[in-house]
């Protein structure tokens, strides 16, 4: 078990090595709509790469959602084989958002000797991701609401 210091820094030192292993411009939180944006996640048990849709006002949520929902069979087939939906995703802090994602288990942001295999799917499932938003961004950002 690390101390919280240790944690700290072993995370920090993992953050830093995947910037200096894949020194790029993701596309993160620059999707040009608001409370939708992509993430890394690592802990001690698995990676993930998240498209977190967070608006706070359900219909928004729901539509954009929907919207990459209507696509699903294009980014299984074309760039995310084993990319998981769900429209209705609790955080933590009891925060409901839709969330479409990628795991990658059995690796840990404590084991340095995991890295390797946590950055290349980072990069590999991040720019998959990324080349699917590209090509349907504008549909995706089209927000037509009826009031």
């Amino acid at each position: 078990m690390y101390s919280k210091e240790d944690a700290k820094r072993i995370k920090k030192e993992f953050w830093i090595q995947f910037a200096e292993t894949y020194p790029r411009k993701w596309l993160l939180h620059n999707t040009k709509i608001k409370d939708v944006s992509f993430k890394f996640y690592a802990d001690n048990k698995k990676a993930e790469v998240l498209l977190d849709i967070e608006p706070r006002d359900e219909e928004k949520r729901t539509i954009y959602y929907e919207k990459i929902e209507s696509l699903k069979g294009i980014l299984l087939e074309d760039h995310l084989a084993d990319a998981i939906f769900e429209r209705e995703y609790y955080l933590e802090n009891g925060k409901l958002i839709s969330r479409i994602w990628v795991s990658l288990e059995g690796v840990s942001i404590n084991n340095p000797k995991t890295w390797d295999t946590i950055f290349d799917f980072f990069n590999e499932k991040m720019t998959a991701f990324e080349i699917f938003f590209y090509e349907y961004e504008d549909y995706i950002r089209d927000l037509e609401i009826n009031t």
